[in-house]
């Protein structure tokens, strides 16, 4: 968990990529509020470079035998990673230093062409491809009820294009193992007894130690960086909960995929055109390289909450890719 400016951000441990938004916004936290906006070209191109730093961290650190997320935590660690953000984007992977642990630094490919037999590029991958569209897709589901009882659930590993249904069962084979490195000296990589490190990663959030926030959005390496700006919008630019998933969106693809090929875009950002002319072309100018996704591609989050003091409860969902619903009765 971590305080940011008046809430308890409670997230999954290194199985999952939750830890990462956790570093992010300590990250930010570092920062004055002007540039902490994601509609603004300072607030974007902050939020891409904390996020590439919080990212090659997932990528040398987290799996099951990963290195203890209070150390990405601490003081100094978060100082010394701020300290690297400038004014220009960065085009390079840089995982942090940590006392005792070497990072694992995966293969860093701009580009992979599969073989003719391949089967089609996408299928059984359980994400939206980078630039938003859908290609099959974890789910994720939000619940609070009156006495404020609250979920926050991204359930995924079972997937009809790839995995069989066994009718003994009722349910399809996981899928997960797929997010195993071959390559050895990542925490996340196949080895026996060890889970890889998955993308799933569900939030809540917490004032005085009350939940009071569910939120989450399917998308792979996508979902806690729609997540962060909903955060960062409610949280900090007073948003409310449906005008911060109608916001424009955007996210980095300065990561290592964590599905195949696993490649990369070295200052790879991906937007929304909505974010605007300006902004996009400043963005560029700092030397970011950016990918325009559409008015409405980008993010699938959704979220609930409930005010402890009178007990009102509310839901909000996307609009984006007519997949995701508020409900309540």
């Amino acid at each position: 968990m971590l305080e940011f400016r008046g809430s308890t951000i409670a997230k999954t441990g290194p199985w999952g990529q939750g830890p990462t938004l956790l570093e992010t916004l300590a990250i930010l936290d570092g920062f004055e509020e002007e540039r902490l906006d994601p509609s603004t070209e300072l607030g974007a191109h902050t939020i891409l470079e904390a996020q590439k730093l919080a990212y090659a961290d997932r990528d040398a650190y987290f799996g099951d035998a990963a290195v203890p997320v209070a150390e990405l935590l601490s003081p100094d660690y978060l100082a010394e990673r701020r300290a690297l953000i400038g004014d220009r984007a960065s085009a390079e992977f840089r995982p942090g230093v940590v006392p005792g642990v070497a990072p694992f630094v995966p293969p860093l490919r701009t580009a992979y062409e599969p073989p003719a037999s391949a089967p089609i590029a996408g299928t059984g991958e359980p994400t939206v491809s980078s630039s938003g569209e859908t290609r099959g897709d974890t789910c994720h589901l939000d619940v609070v009820d009156r006495w404020g009882n609250i979920v926050s659930a991204t359930p995924s590993g079972g997937w009809l294009q790839s995995s069989p249904t066994i009718p003994a069962l009722g349910f399809c084979l996981g899928t997960r193992l797929q997010m195993t490195w071959l390559e050895e000296g990542s925490a996340s990589t196949l080895r026996p007894g060890h889970r890889p490190r998955t993308t799933l990663t569900p939030t809540l959030v917490l004032r005085d130690g009350v939940p009071v926030v569910a939120l989450g959005s399917p998308g792979g390496d996508q979902q806690d960086q729609w997540q962060l700006l909903y955060l960062l919008r409610t949280i900090v630019g007073g948003y409310t909960p449906q005008q911060a998933i109608d916001a424009p969106a955007l996210h980095t693809t300065s990561l290592t995929e964590s599905f195949w090929p696993r490649t990369w875009v070295p200052a790879g950002a991906v937007v929304e055109s909505r974010l605007g002319d300006e902004v996009i072309a400043g963005l560029e100018a700092r030397g970011h390289v950016v990918t325009r996704a559409g008015d409405w591609a980008l993010g699938r989050l959704s979220a609930v909450g409930r005010d402890p003091r009178s007990g009102t409860v509310y839901g909000a969902a996307n609009p984006r890719g007519m997949q995701g619903y508020a409900a309540g009765r």
